[in-house]
């Protein structure tokens, strides 16, 4: 078996398993109970200053 067949091989099966495994991950990380208020936050930063502008040294 060449070097290509056995890449080839290796990357249609073992590779395309760990990628999804991967993605699985992601997926579950992003919707763990904990992130809730994390993605909260993170939604309302465009109105956090929608009464006035940010001043110099607020956090953002």
């Amino acid at each position: 078996m060449d070097t290509y067949s056995l890449l080839r091989e290796i990357a249609d099966s073992w590779v395309l398993l760990a990628l999804f495994i991967f993605f699985i991950g992601c997926v579950v990380w992003a919707f763990r109970p904990g992130s809730r208020a994390v993605h909260r936050d993170i939604a309302d930063i465009p109105f956090r200053h929608e009464d006035r502008p940010a001043q110099p040294g607020e956090e953002v």
